[in-house]
């Protein structure tokens, strides 16, 4: 294979990069000068020596613990679990929640081979655990599609037992939406009548 095809190969594999976005991708980085393509590759190498998942919610970051997580003013007992690092952006950006944060890294989806042992449920479950029948509250914020309705409804079945307030993001988050790409002022409504599951 000539070194053009695989590198547009290579980008092609990347989530949302098509065939022709490939090829426009491979063709920019040929014509960038050896500067801009250095420090591409420096990024790409620093990201992947120094970002690393949050020890408590396992959002990414490159310190042991992310800013959220970090930070004292945030409600303790207030946990909006996502199924990706990029839906705890697009909920931060509707500032309106104030709680902590959980990430999954996925949802279930058997027929991708994916299920409950793949995902951060173990972590979810101990840190609910921890704060015993005091309550607080648990927000299942995966998207409104099968995959992501069928996680909520088993982190719920898990979830009630531990005397967590367990709810769902309301409707207003299209079916089949995407959390990372709505629209600030459409999850922040979400957020603000989301029900019990």
């Amino acid at each position: 294979m000539k070194p053009f095809e695989k590198l547009v190969q290579a980008l092609r594999r990347l989530p949302g990069i098509g065939p022709k976005q490939a090829e426009r991708l491979a063709l920019h980085l040929l014509r960038a000068s050896s500067a801009e393509v250095e420090n591409f590759q420096s990024s790409l190498r620093e990201v992947r020596e120094k970002v690393r998942p949050c020890s408590v919610c396992l959002d990414y970051t490159d310190q042991p613990t992310c800013r959220i997580c970090a930070d004292p003013g945030r409600e303790e007992r207030a946990l909006c679990v996502v199924a990706n690092p990029t839906d705890v952006a697009a909920v931060e950006r509707t500032r309106r929640f104030r709680g902590r944060y959980h990430v999954l890294h996925g949802v279930l989806s058997p027929l991708d081979g994916i299920g409950p042992e793949q995902l951060k449920i173990r972590e979810l479950l101990a840190r609910v655990g921890a704060w015993g029948q005091a309550g607080g509250e648990v927000i299942l914020a995966t998207n409104h599609d099968t995959e992501g309705d069928a996680t909520a409804l088993y982190l719920s079945r898990l979830l009630q037992p531990l005397g967590a307030r367990v709810t769902r993001l309301a409707v207003g988050v299209p079916l089949g939406g995407d959390l990372a790409y709505i629209d600030e002022r459409t999850l922040s409504e979400a957020l603000a009548g989301r029900r019990s599951v």
